[in-house]
């Protein structure tokens, strides 16, 4: 049952990252000109949206092994 409801939330992790990762929200982000410590604003989202999506991952999988 447990792995199951671990399986859903991975699913729905994917789905946002696909969602959050995807042409509109990524147009939105390259218009927008200011930099962040030098990095593009582009850059950064991306990097940070896969930090968040695999930190998720990590927390759903280890909290399901227990």
């Amino acid at each position: 049952m447990r792995s199951g409801l671990s399986g859903q939330r991975l699913i729905a992790v994917f789905l946002g990252g696909v969602l959050l990762i995807n042409y509109p929200l990524l147009a939105l982000f390259d218009r927008l000109q200011p930099d962040v410590a030098g990095v593009p604003l582009l850059y950064v989202y991306v990097f940070a949206v896969w930090m968040i999506l695999v930190a998720a991952m990590a927390w759903i999988i280890e909290r399901g092994s227990r």
